[in-house]
C-alpha cells in the first residue's frame, strides 16, 4: 500500500474546506483505498491529509488523469503544499485499515533516520514502540511507511486527544531512552491533527 501525506499551509479556512468536499469523487478511481485529514491542533492554519492507495502504479495513474481536476477547487486556499510518499511497511498493533469513522485525532510524525542507523531504528519500532502504542487504551490502529532518505512515516490513530495526551505524558521519555531514539533520529517533524469528518472519503 502506498501512503499519501500532505501538509497544507491555508489562507483560505473556508474556501479550503469547500474545496475538501470535492474530493468525494476519489472512490470511483481504480486502486483508491481512502482519505482523510482534518488541522493541525497547534497551527490552525495547518491542514493535514492523508490518502492511500494500493500501489505506486494506481497513484501516479490517478495523478497524470483526475488529479488537477480534483485540485483545482482549492487553487489559491493555500499558500504551500508539502507531499510526502511512503510505501507500507508494517502495522503497529494489527489490521490497519484506512478507516476514520472510530477515531478523532491522528499523530503523525516523519522521522529522517541517520543511514548508518536505519536498520536499529526499523527494529525498536517494531520491538519497543509497536508494542506500547498497542497496548495503550485509546489506540485504534496505525501504521509504519517508509521512504527514500531513509525517511520514516509514523502514524497512529487514537480515540481522543487525551487518550494521547496519557501516552505520551507517561511513556514516551521511558521509551525513547529504551529504544536510543536520539542517536537514530536526525530530525524529527509532528503534530497532531483534529479530523474533521467531512474530509473522509
Amino acid at each position: 500500500m502506498l501512503v499519501k501525506w500532505t501538509r497544507c499551509a491555508v489562507v483560505d479556512r473556508r474556501g479550503f474546506e469547500r474545496g475538501q468536499r470535492r474530493w468525494a469523487g476519489l472512490p470511483g478511481e481504480p486502486g483508491f483505498r481512502g482519505q482523510g485529514g482534518g488541522w493541525s491542533r497547534g497551527r490552525p492554519d495547518v491542514a493535514h491529509l492523508f490518502a492511500f492507495w494500493e500501489s505506486r502504479a494506481f497513484y501516479d495513474s490517478f495523478m497524470a488523469r483526475s488529479h488537477n481536476r480534483l485540485a483545482a477547487s482549492q487553487t489559491g486556499t493555500f499558500r504551500s503544499a508539502r507531499t510526502h510518499l511512503f510505501d507500507h511497511r508494517f502495522d503497529v498493533k494489527t489490521g490497519f485499515a484506512p478507516c476514520f469513522a472510530d477515531v478523532d485525532v491522528v499523530r503523525v510524525a516523519l522521522c529522517r533516520v541517520r543511514p548508518s542507523r536505519a536498520e536499529h531504528f526499523v527494529l525498536m519500532q517494531e520491538k519497543i514502540w509497536n508494542p506500547a502504542m498497542a497496548g495503550s487504551p485509546g489506540m485504534v490502529r496505525g501504521l509504519f511507511g517508509e521512504a527514500p532518505g531513509p525517511e520514516y512515516l509514523v502514524l497512529s490513530m487514537w480515540r481522543s486527544a487525551a487518550e494521547h495526551g496519557k501516552y505520551r505524558a507517561e511513556r514516551i521519555e521511558r521509551l525513547a531512552l529504551r529504544a536510543q531514539t536520539e542517536a537514530d533520529v536526525a530530525d524529527l517533524v509532528g503534530d497532531i491533527v483534529e479530523l474533521e469528518p467531512s474530509w473522509t472519503v
